[in-house]
């Protein structure tokens, strides 16, 4: 049955709702993180000095160094899928789901820039020369999945818009990236799992 305007805004949220104890623990949890990405040895910004925010190639040493790149998209569709999990907890508010977003984003970038992870992805994927983020990039990335959970609700509330801008948000990220940069999140994934020799290859240019 179709949902009305009113049931819609109380499933999803009628309004945001932040309070300083919401921004506090968003903070208070992200700058935990960063200061712990710092103790784990990652720089504050590229080791190349430039100040340009963005970095295009994916493959180089500036990968993951400098505020904005390809895999930006990547941390964007984050945000889009915690909106979807996060409707498991309808007792959560939406301001506390937006905190949570930001941190699942966060525990995320401690794991990624684990020696484990570091290792997994420079011997299965093609990003041998990865050795970790910048810790302005990481805040990047939480930066950009935030948004993408709350560009999530803005769209999903409204049934004009609803879910299919959704979906096409998800294709536009992962089909934007596989045809800029030969990746996805979903490759990236698959890689780190169980890495496919053809899927290595093409990402190599074979």
């Amino acid at each position: 049955m179709t949902m009305t305007a009113d049931q819609r805004l109380e499933k999803y949220g009628r309004s945001l709702d932040l309070e300083p104890k919401h921004f506090a623990a968003g903070a208070a949890i992200t700058i935990a993180t960063l200061l712990t990405l710092k103790s784990f040895g990652r720089p504050w910004w590229c080791a190349c000095g430039s100040l340009v925010p963005w970095s295009g190639d994916i493959n180089g040493s500036h990968n993951s160094q400098h505020f904005i790149d390809p895999y930006s998209a990547s941390h964007f569709e984050h945000g889009l899928l915690f909106f979807l999990f996060l409707l498991l907890f309808p007792k959560l508010s939406l301001a506390w789901r937006t905190v949570a977003a930001a941190s699942i984003e966060c525990a995320w970038e401690l794991l990624e820039n684990s020696s484990f992870i570091i290792d997994r992805y420079r011997a299965a994927t093609v990003s041998s020369d990865y050795y970790g983020d910048a810790v302005l990039n990481s805040l990047s990335d939480v930066i950009f999945a935030t948004s993408g959970f709350l560009f999530s609700w803005l769209v999903v509330r409204h049934a004009r818009l609803g879910w299919p801008v959704w979906v096409a948000a998800v294709v536009l990220c992962e089909l934007g990236m596989v045809f800029t940069v030969r990746d996805s999140l979903a490759i990236n994934v698959v890689m780190l799992i169980h890495p496919i020799d053809a899927i290595r290859q093409w990402q190599s240019g074979g």
